[in-house]
């Protein structure tokens, strides 16, 4: 689910629809978290849909570390990519803002998060040298990530928090200690999904 202060907005005609700040959203907020409306679908179930179907679902999805396919059931699946992200995830199924983000401001992920399935190019951006998003993108960025919500975690329980409810409670206690200094972040790279391991696996 979405912060509840954002909304659906149009970007241009190349990217479509992004989601944007209603309100100022400070550094620390919870700014989606996955609840148990999303959607989650097996790769088979994906494989046996019609193409047309299929396409749509590969554009709105991302994939968590089974490999199973996360479909949104809100607004959450029109947030578009950034090498310079507001938002980026964690190992607690949520993204936290790692900076202020303003009214009017776009909120955007770093899609090298999703597990996506094929690669795609994008333009450059200012200060960053990637141009390229990848499957394997949480094997090579996921300490700069990790930087990011460790940055980010001291203004949790400082900022108001619309979502915290939603947290899976596995993760709840652990978030709180990490919040409050009393624990180490786990790190997002438990979130790969390693699918040259499963087509190993299912070649033995």
């Amino acid at each position: 689910m979405m912060h509840p202060h954002t909304c659906l907005g149009f970007v241009n005609e190349e990217i479509g629809y992004g989601v944007f700040a209603t309100q100022f959203i400070p550094k620390g907020t919870i700014v989606w978290v996955l609840d148990d409306l999303d959607y989650k679908l097996d790769e088979a179930y994906v494989k046996s849909l019609d193409p047309l179907r299929q396409k749509q679902v590969r554009k709105y999805t991302f994939r968590d570390s089974e490999g199973k396919y996360i479909l949104c059931w809100d607004i959450g699946r029109f947030v578009n990519h950034s090498f310079n992200a507001n938002c980026i995830a964690t190992a607690y199924d949520f993204e936290i803002a790692v900076r202020d983000i303003h009214p009017g401001e776009e909120l955007r992920d770093d899609y090298g998060c999703l597990n996506l399935d094929k690669s795609f190019d994008f333009p450059p951006e200012e200060g960053v040298l990637r141009t390229k998003v990848t499957p394997d993108d949480l094997l090579h960025y996921h300490q700069e990530w990790d930087r990011l919500v460790l940055e980010a975690m001291p203004y949790f329980n400082k900022v108001e928090q619309p979502l915290k409810h939603l947290i899976d409670k596995k993760y709840i206690d652990k978030v709180n200690a990490v919040a409050e200094g009393r624990e180490s972040l786990d790190s997002v790279l438990v979130t790969y999904y390693d699918r040259y391991k499963k087509l190993n696996l299912s070649l033995n």
